[in-house]
């Protein structure tokens, strides 16, 4: 097995006197697509937001081998890491190009100018995209904003792509569509850490996953093996565990 990309060790995040993820321990590889599933609270969003840089944390974080010791976003971002939030966050009063281009400052700013040829290539990717290119973010569908979301965050050129629920909210349809597209991200050397509510489709996206309960890991293993686990059928897949909802490919 190649060098991890991502390895958090004994990794906790406190608000205040409250431990909301314990001593969590999760890796990464390239070109591997990773999730974390679990209930409400368990503190999904926590975990992906303090390994970001966006929220103070204890432990150990390293990316291909090297020890970040307080983890920023600034230090993040430009080591190759990339977060889509939950909430997208986009400029709603700014059209689809100007979006994306702001997902480019990073590298602009390093002197690289190829703004241009990446754009093309997350058109390449969402072609719906490239049809609204003019059309200001606010009057985009659900599922156009993550495509938005996503391809802002691509065009940074990442190699770990940070996700949060991007099925939140999101038509049966479009959530398939926008996953099929996460799962061809492995083909460009993206990896993916991906925390979802919908724990069927994560699995089936998947190659690992790890299930969150009161901010621990309670389990972890091969995402196609935990699909058929009768421990996460019963607390997460219900009577349809069992079923093909959508499998991305």
């Amino acid at each position: 097995m190649s060098q991890p990309l991502l390895e958090l060790k004994d990794f906790c995040v406190c608000y205040g006197s409250v431990e909301a993820v314990h001593r969590v321990e999760l890796l990464v590889h390239p070109g591997e697509i990773v999730t974390v599933i679990g209930p409400n609270g368990a503190g999904k969003t926590t975990l992906l937001c303090a390994a970001m840089g966006l929220l103070p944390s204890s432990g150990r974080l390293t990316l291909a081998g090297e020890s970040i010791g307080r983890p920023t976003v600034e230090a993040m971002v430009a080591r190759g890491v990339a977060l889509v939030p939950e909430k997208r966050e986009l400029f709603g009063e700014m059209s689809v190009e100007d979006n994306l281009l702001l997902g480019g400052f990073s590298r602009w700013r390093k002197g690289l100018r190829d703004q241009s040829e990446r754009m093309q290539e997350v058109f390449a990717i969402f072609p719906r995209l490239h049809e609204r290119r003019a059309q200001w973010a606010a009057t985009l569908s659900g599922g156009e904003r993550q495509m938005l979301a996503i391809g802002r965050a691509l065009m940074a050129r990442p190699r770990l792509l940070l996700l949060d629920e991007p099925s939140l909210g999101l038509a049966p349809r479009i959530v398939c569509e926008v996953l099929q597209v996460v799962a061809s991200l492995r083909s460009a050397g993206v990896s993916v850490l991906l925390v979802e509510q919908n724990a069927r489709a994560a699995l089936q996206l998947a190659d690992r996953a790890y299930v969150l309960e009161m901010g621990a890991v309670a389990l972890s293993g091969q995402a196609e093996a935990l699909l058929r686990d009768g421990r996460i059928i019963d607390s997460y897949l219900g009577l349809g565990g069992k079923r093909n909802a959508c499998r991305p490919t």
